[in-house]
């Protein structure tokens, strides 16, 4: 009975230390497991927040570009825009006799035979004039003014022929009247000539214009030219 009991207590105890043994090892598997877990939350959370970060940067980036002071002053897209043409250099000089120094017309960007024409004198400060008029303050002579709306409105009532540089018809200055000078003409200007057919006697070869002269908006100079035509 003796030797009953003692096995039996030997069995308990076994038992005991048995189950303690296997909570133990449940209860740190537990906390194994458990520990994993916050780890791996704890990573993909990081991962989240880095990601979220990320397009704050971006958008922060735009907002300071979008914020940026612009440059001062205009635009310059744009300024620099071609005018129309009607008639280059080389057009006109098949047409007008004048040459260096005397041909005063650039470019014509509208023309009508026998009715109008709008030409174009770019003014910079390598134009020959310029050295004797002013050389402290140089201003376009205003009969060069004159002459440069004479060659415009020759254009009118010239057609072409007869080779480079010629023409069946010359013009000659017959007279001006009304003429009026309203503002100085500097380097850098671009004069627009617009001159306009009054009359014309076929019969004694006398054409009548009406000249206007614009830097910009402001009008520089005008005058009702005579013109007679010569062969």
């Amino acid at each position: 009975l003796l030797l009953l009991l003692l096995f039996t207590r030997n069995t308990r105890d076994n038992t005991t230390t048995t189950t303690t043994k296997a909570k133990s090892i449940t209860v740190m598997s537990a906390l194994s497991s458990a520990s994993s877990s916050f780890i791996t939350a704890t990573i993909k959370t990081t991962r989240n927040q880095q990601r979220s970060r990320r397009p704050i940067v971006r958008r922060t980036t735009r907002a300071m570009a979008a914020e940026k002071t612009p440059d001062p002053g205009s635009d310059p897209k744009g300024l620099g825009k071609a005018l129309p043409m009607k008639m280059d250099i080389d057009a006109i000089m098949k047409l007008l006799p004048h040459r260096y120094p005397f041909l005063l017309v650039d470019r014509i960007l509208e023309i009508e035979q026998g009715s109008y024409a709008i030409g174009v004198k770019n003014v910079t400060i390598n134009d020959n004039f310029f050295p004797g008029h002013f050389p402290q303050r140089p201003i376009m002579p205003g009969v060069l003014m004159v002459e440069a709306m004479a060659q415009v409105g020759g254009l009118i009532m010239l057609e072409g022929g007869g080779g480079d540089g010629g023409t069946q018809q010359e013009f000659f200055f017959a007279g001006i009247d009304g003429v009026k000078f309203r503002r100085p003409v500097v380097p850098g200007d671009q004069l627009v000539m617009k001159v306009v057919l009054t009359k014309l006697n076929k019969r004694f070869g006398i054409a009548k214009m009406k000249g206007q002269a614009f830097v910009g908006e402001e009008l520089a100079c005008e005058a009702e030219l005579t013109l007679a035509l010569g062969s």
